[in-house]
């Protein structure tokens, strides 16, 4: 009974270790699945282009729930879809990375460590 107990206890103690991380990332991942399929209308007054102020990562947000991310000369470096929910931004990269961001006011988005201003 003794080797019985000293094999269960881990198996459950990791279990539930596991349950609690798993449950963490279920509304990350309904978020993400719930939008995974075609973008939709975006209604929120963010639409539109916005830059670091060396002017070296440039997002634009489309109306239709898209994004396209340049990167220096690199024009449509990254694109996307995402999500407005009232000042919290998620991105899904169609290459598969995730991102998401704040907008301070109605001029000035954080963002992955950056600060983007609308243009």
């Amino acid at each position: 009974m003794r080797n019985f107990v000293s094999v269960i206890v881990p198996i459950i103690i990791a279990s539930a270790a596991v349950s609690g991380a798993l449950a963490q990332n279920t509304k990350a991942e309904e978020n993400m699945s719930a939008h995974s399929t075609s973008p939709q209308q975006q209604n929120h007054p963010y639409v539109g282009m916005w830059v670091t102020d060396d002017g070296r990562i440039r997002h634009e947000l489309l109306p239709n729930g898209r994004y396209d991310e340049a990167r220096g000369s690199r024009q449509s470096a990254y694109q996307g879809r995402y999500v407005v929910t009232g000042n919290h931004i998620d991105y899904w990269d169609d290459t598969g990375f995730t991102a998401d961001g704040v907008f301070v006011d109605e001029n000035t988005l954080h963002h992955a460590g950056m600060i983007l201003r609308r243009q």
